[in-house]
């Protein structure tokens, strides 16, 4: 979601609210005096940044343009201390923050009311609050506004009478509507309706929607309260008919809509739409993020994501829970300052195989990506007639020309002597641009399963892995695979329907099943490791689709395995900082037109915060 708006809340806040961007005039000047002499781009207007920081505003705060960062909530496993000369020590053990499935969060209540002992009207009532005390805050002065509240019959329904209540209480004028008979309502429904005390108005089938429709189109605030978590199908019947009506009523910002929980019509542990869903401006979530507002096309229909706690201690929060989201407090602590004693073998030597003929700017950009990311040396390896091409794309690359086949790809006869290279190096990425010619597919079968190097596998050489995922299985060191939906279908042999239908899953298990770490490239990327934990990068923009984007994400990630962070940290370093890079280029250039190689020159500052 890209923000406009106001500024920041203090100098602490990292949510880029005011509408500048993140390229200050100090990062300007910086970028002029980066930039190679000839290749500076024409400065342009400040446009909106497309980033949203995702740390909140105060501690107080849980709203940012994406879904928020809140306090961390469950232990980093530590990365292992890499040998010495190392660049970056073994990270701390923090929090990040859980994405809960609809399974997850029930078994959160039961562990609050039988463990901790928090009644369930208790709970109800916490997050009705801090919702209502959300919507104060966000439409101020709330004096005197009408709010529409469309409440379902179930415990969503619950959360909508306690908003009603604080809301009254805070001087608006709540109008509650009932998609059913006030005698169907039951539970901690019940009680929070019974506490409400103020009138409902009972929606009992078709000849009651004149009343929704006026009430909608009178309101100056709708507030969705129908389903919750627990929808695993399409809406129907009376509530799909609400749906499409608040929809057609209230548009996209013609009246704000404010959802409780989770859109409805959003099924919860996917991305996927399955039916009518509430299109809403802001969503108030109660004490964690879930997946359907993370993954798309179902985070479209979410607008601004708040984080509200319903009185769980943090510690309790996570518990079970495997997938998370990932922030740069993850990665950030990563790049501490370099020392003056350091020298470019201290930041490690990377080796990319890469290149065929038509496609040596692949080789190339992957790179120049990894000596953008800080690796202290990298070696192009490519076929010996696009040797000269890869060099001269950048001066700073070594380079090395293999044996070629006569279409002018890599041939396998030079395994023997990328072996060599390899063993005189830190990393090796192999794929960009290899070709699925029959003998570099056959070489990259080779290099993955027998290099004795931490590699990552990408492009061409995850085609070659398609049928032959067993030889991941021999490989002595850690393999990282970044294929999008298309390489990932053709490496499981499945559909990318069938794919992009249960992202996350497919992540793990094939994580797990295979003992690899993987990205799962696309909007909001889905990283795994081979304990089962998952994690969904939140940076990115649709400007860096395009081709060559990754090719850089390669080179990244290549350079922070060279670095020898552990392939956990290496995959999410390079993921979450390949978006940002992203972003921040998009800020600057716009998204429309950006290439990879703006991407490149963004990466510095991507890694460097105080260069936004």
């Amino acid at each position: 979601m890209r923000p406009g708006g106001s500024r920041p809340c203090s100098s602490s806040c990292a949510t880029r609210t005011c509408g500048r961007g993140p390229m200050s005039r100090d990062w300007r000047s910086w970028w002029d005096r980066w930039m190679p002499f000839g290749t500076r781009p024409r400065r342009r207007g400040r446009a909106a940044s497309s980033v949203a920081r995702t740390r909140p505003c105060t501690s107080s705060c849980r709203v940012s343009r994406a879904p928020p960062i809140a306090r961390p909530t469950r232990p980093c496993s530590p990365t292992s201390s890499p040998s010495p000369p190392t660049c970056s020590p073994p990270r701390k053990g923090g929090r990040v923050q859980p994405v809960f499935t609809a399974a997850e969060m029930r078994a959160l209540d039961a562990r609050a009311i039988e463990k901790l002992g928090t009644p369930g009207p208790q709970l109800m009532e916490n997050a009705g609050r801090g919702a209502a005390a959300a919507i104060v805050r966000e439409w101020p002065p709330i004096r005197g506004k009408r709010v529409t509240i469309l409440c379902g019959k179930g415990n969503n329904g619950g959360d909508g009478f306690v908003v009603a209540r604080h809301l009254k209480s805070n001087g608006a004028r709540p109008r509650v509507l009932l998609l059913g008979r006030r005698a169907e309502v039951t539970g901690d429904a019940a009680q929070a309706l019974r506490r409400w005390r103020g009138r409902v108005e009972e929606i009992k089938g078709e000849d009651g929607f004149a009343s929704v429709r006026s009430a909608l189109a009178e309101a100056d605030l709708v507030v969705d309260a129908l389903l919750g978590t627990g929808l695993t199908g399409a809406a129907h019947g009376l509530i799909a008919h609400a749906i499409e009506l608040a929809n057609d009523v209230c548009g996209r910002g013609a009246i704000p809509v404010v959802a409780l929980d989770l859109p409805s019509g959003l099924a919860s542990d996917g991305g996927l739409l399955l039916g009518p869903a509430i299109r809403a401006d802001m969503t108030v979530t109660f004490a964690g993020l879930k997946r359907a507002l993370l993954l798309y096309p179902a985070a479209e229909h979410a607008g601004r994501v708040i984080v509200v706690p319903i009185g769980v201690p943090e510690a309790e929060v996570g518990r079970g829970v495997t997938t998370f989201l990932l922030e740069e407090s993850d990665v950030r602590g990563l790049f501490p300052r370099r020392r003056p004693d350091t020298h470019k073998g201290t930041y490690g030597h990377l080796l990319v195989v890469a290149g065929s003929l038509g496609k040596s700017g692949a080789a190339a950009l992957a790179g120049s990506a990894a000596l953008r990311s800080g690796v202290g040396l990298c070696t192009v390896a490519t076929a010996s007639s696009q040797q000269p091409i890869v060099a001269g794309f950048a001066m700073e690359l070594m380079t090395e020309a293999l044996v070629e086949t006569a279409g002018r790809t890599i041939a396998f006869k030079a395994k023997e002597r990328i072996d060599e290279l390899a063993a005189q190096r830190d990393a090796v990425a192999v794929g960009p641009g290899l070709s699925l010619d029959a003998e570099s597919q056959a070489l990259a079968r080779a290099l993955v399963s027998e290099v004795p190097r931490p590699m990552i596998v990408d492009a061409d050489a995850l085609s070659a892995l398609a049928g032959h995922l067993d030889l991941l299985e021999e490989a002595s060191s850690p393999r990282v695979l970044t294929p999008h939906p298309g390489e990932m279908a053709r490496m499981l042999e499945m559909t990318v329907t069938q794919v992009q239908a249960d992202r996350i899953e497919i992540v793990r298990e094939t994580c797990v099943r295979y003992r690899v770490h993987l990205v799962l490239k696309g909007a909001r990327s889905v990283l795994g490791c081979p304990d089962g934990r998952v994690f969904i990068n939140p940076t990115g923009n649709p400007g860096m689709a395009s081709g060559g984007s990754g090719d850089v994400l390669t080179g990244m990630i290549g350079a922070f395995l060279a670095r020898r962070f552990d392939p956990l940290a290496a995959l999410q370093a390079g993921c979450y900082f390949h978006g940002l890079a992203g972003d921040l280029a998009a800020a600057d250039r716009g998204e429309e037109g950006l290439i990879a190689s703006d991407i490149i020159r963004a990466i510095p500052a991507a890694l460097t915060p105080s260069l936004r």
